[in-house]
């Protein structure tokens, strides 16, 4: 395998890894708000993202991009990358809960799949991309 596709492979299971964890404190706050507080899932389920979110922003930026760039510069564009991942959250959960009437936590995985994906990819290619010289 070439080395940059090893590299790239090594960064998205350093990122699923990280995410596993940051998806732990999304399902925990999940679990909790509908169980113990009595939410509605969908509201608990954007708020879990919220919480997920950060963690996944202050560890990918230590450990998988290894970041040196500011966090105004990051934490802005890591926000917006993690809002369109909300929103997509919030449109697969609502669809898997209204349309296909699963089970909260089975429709939670389904949204973490397909959130995973485009996080990655952006946070890769844009977040967290080294700034390149313009051409002289």
């Amino acid at each position: 395998m070439p080395a940059l596709n090893k590299h790239i492979v090594q960064q998205f299971l350093l990122f699923t890894g990280i995410g596993a964890i940051g998806t732990a404190g999304h399902y925990v706050t999940l679990v909790v708000l509908v169980e113990a507080l009595r939410i509605a899932p969908l509201l608990a389920s954007t708020l879990g993202f919220i919480v997920g979110a950060l963690i996944n922003y202050f560890l990918n930026y230590q450990y998988t991009f290894a970041s040196t760039l500011s966090h105004r510069d990051t934490m802005i564009k890591f926000g917006l990358v993690a809002l369109v991942g909300a929103i997509a959250n919030s449109a697969v959960m609502h669809v898997a809960l209204t349309w296909l009437d699963l089970y909260y936590l089975l429709a939670q995985i389904l949204a973490t799949i397909i959130v995973l994906v485009w996080n990655f990819s952006v946070n890769k290619l844009w977040t967290f991309a080294a700034p390149t010289r313009p051409h002289e």
